[in-house]
């Protein structure tokens, strides 16, 4: 580990950032360029004091996910993020799997999206940022592991929770666009990647996936127009747009609702309802 060198990357990438680069308010008139200390802290979940010891060289070697949190705090590049990780003493990601690293083009647009629902995604279904409203609408992403972070493996080995976000008259186009979407993936991340491992592990689990697989459909699985029901506001007919990196490995999806509609102050309440449930009504 290069302490020297990770605390004068750390700091120089701190200071090139303005709080508006990461959907921070400005605040008050700040007397040194770029992000506070705790402002780094607060996007990479770590406590500031730890932050302040390794840009102060007193740090303990950060760990592998640490770091990644702080390539995306910092809106790291590809190739930023990689020596990030070299100077910390730890091989960088194999860039060829389906990892949590986001392309700072789509952090910045994500950033600036509050009033509506939006994530980012890659290309096995793993949900990589979203905001409040994305939130509200499909769950907190960030407290599932392994597998369970994928939507694909989560459609195939949990049916009757997971398809329930769709009426049930558009579950099967659903399915079929769930498994086209990871042909897709496999096709550009190879079999050896996390994309082949996902597709060996559904076909020992799941027989609907094993004879859909059979069928060789090829998609990306993005429908521009759906329905989607939230648990307490009920259906919401929304657009999908989507943008992809220009790898295609990544994709910002952003869903609104036509203007002047039920269905655009539904989008409105989420921000209302938020990740709570409610009980049922008692007589």
């Amino acid at each position: 580990m290069d302490r020297e060198a990770l605390a004068d990357f750390l700091t120089r990438r701190r200071r090139e950032l303005q709080p508006d680069d990461v959907g921070l308010p400005a605040g008050v008139r700040r007397r040194t360029p770029g992000l506070r200390r705790e402002e780094v802290a607060l996007l990479a979940t770590m406590s500031a004091d730890y932050y302040t010891r390794l840009e102060q060289q007193r740090g303990p070697q950060p760990s592998v996910q640490l770091l990644a949190s702080l390539a995306r705090a910092l809106r790291l590049t590809a190739d930023q993020r990689d020596y990030l990780f070299r100077v910390a003493g730890h091989n960088p990601p194999d860039r060829s799997e389906a990892g949590d690293h986001v392309a700072p083009a789509l952090l910045r647009v994500l950033g600036r999206l509050s009033d509506t629902p939006a994530l980012i995604i890659n290309q096995l279904g793993e949900t990589l940022c979203q905001n409040e409203p994305a939130r509200a609408l499909f769950g907190d992403a960030t407290t599932r592991t392994g597998w369970e972070r994928s939507e694909i493996y989560r459609w195939f080995m949990h049916p009757d929770t997971e398809r329930r976000r769709y009426p049930e008259e558009d579950r099967d186009r659903q399915t079929h666009a769930q498994v086209a979407g990871l042909r897709m993936a496999l096709s550009t991340m190879g079999k050896s990647s996390r994309a082949g491992r996902l597709v060996d592990e559904l076909t020992r689990h799941s027989e609907e996936f094993t004879a859909l697989w059979a069928e060789h459909e090829v998609a990306r699985r993005f429908a521009d127009h759906k329905v989607l029901i939230h648990p307490e506001i009920g259906p919401i007919e929304v657009d999908c747009q989507v943008l992809f990196t220009e790898d295609q490995s990544q994709a910002l999806l952003v869903l609104t609702a036509e203007p002047h509609t039920d269905d655009e102050d539904k989008l409105r309440l989420l921000s209302v309802v938020g990740t709570q449930t409610f009980a049922p009504d008692r007589e």
